[in-house]
């Protein structure tokens, strides 16, 4: 059986994920294509992740690559979390790992507004009267361009309809679902998030529709096929990994992960001891590269990107990753994680 050592996966790591000095990515798309996406819950981990791998770029490059050329688009996919992923892979991310997400927040809006009280009432087939909402919500956006939720439900007096409390525990408390019906078009691939309402660092955006990047709509993916080319691009840039690493990341089922790695031409690979998965082309060792310090920001795409991580964080799990498997910014050296910032 082939085997891969730690150092060999932390070379990989170095090279692939353009943290040498020696493989810098050459754009601000070419750095989320590279890792295949970017992690964008915290708007500002998308603009230093990007920085980090293209040395050369700026602030204004990373804002005009989501909100000029478009060239990159922020998205909820894998594990219903935001990603900033090139324009031409999210059909396949959003037949991969999207639409799973969108079916299961429509089932949870649907069944939340038929059983619990609500702000105007909502009667009748609940199902239909939330796809008429986002239909005139979606029309309310055509006329605009672009919007803010506050405008859109302006638009739309439905979004403002609310789920009222039922106990006096302090979470349960009205809420508008203006933002869980915006959310829910956004994986569902009918509105993007578009620019953000103050500076860089703002979690309040405009929404726009799909119909600015793709006239017709979002193309089609068979979800097969879809799944397949996630599946091999994570392989090429996170390999070698486990089976949990690839389920893990995908939010996949552990059946579904196993159907799609058997379409793929991969090769066992022991890591460490580990039994592991490598793309049948992709065995050869990498070259060393010159050491190299590196400060990652929180939810950096490289600590996020496997579930078993020892070969490179060593003993620093606790002090870096919280109880949601969330990781805070870190320092690394030649591939391996000594600390945080």
């Amino acid at each position: 059986m082939l085997t891969i050592s730690a150092e060999q996966r932390r070379r990989r790591l170095l090279r692939r994920h353009h943290l040498a000095a020696e493989t810098p990515a050459g754009s601000v798309a070419g750095a989320v294509a590279g890792m295949v996406v970017l992690h964008a819950t915290d708007p500002a981990t998308v603009y230093v992740s990007a920085l980090v791998r293209v040395p050369e770029a700026t602030l204004d490059d990373v804002s005009a690559a989501l909100y000029d050329d478009r060239s990159v688009v922020k998205l909820i996919a894998m594990r219903r979390t935001m990603f900033v992923t090139p324009t031409d892979f999210v059909p396949v991310v959003h037949s991969a790992a999207g639409l799973m997400i969108a079916d299961r927040l429509r089932r949870q809006l649907v069944q939340h507004l038929s059983t619990l009280p609500t702000e105007p009432p909502v009667d009748g087939d609940v199902a239909a009267w939330l796809t008429d909402v986002e239909t005139a919500t979606e029309k309310a956006l055509d006329e605009r361009g672009e919007a803010l939720a506050n405008e859109l439900a302006r638009a739309e007096p439905r979004l403002r309809t609310a789920v009222l409390p039922t106990t006096d525990k302090k979470w349960d408390v009205k809420q508008n679902i203006t933002s869980r019906v915006l959310t829910l078009m956004g994986a569902d691939g009918r509105i993007v998030r578009g620019r953000p309402a103050g500076t860089w660092l703002s979690r309040q955006h405009r929404w726009a529709s799909v119909r600015g990047l793709w006239p017709d709509g979002l193309p089609d993916v068979p979800e097969a096929d879809a799944r397949a080319e996630l599946a091999r691009r994570w392989l090429r840039v996170f390999g070698p990994a486990t089976v949990a690493d690839l389920q893990w990341w995908t939010g996949w089922t552990l059946g579904v992960t196993r159907t799609v790695l058997a379409g793929l031409d991969v090769v066992d690979a022991d890591l460490d001891g580990e039994p592991g998965l490598v793309l049948a082309d992709d065995t050869e060792p990498e070259p060393a590269t010159a050491p190299v310090a590196t400060l990652l920001p929180a939810l950096d795409p490289t600590p996020m990107g496997w579930q078993r991580r020892d070969w490179f964080l060593g003993p620093h799990r606790e002090a870096l990753f919280d109880r949601n498997g969330n990781v805070g910014p870190t320092v690394w050296w030649d591939g391996r994680v000594v600390g945080g910032w």
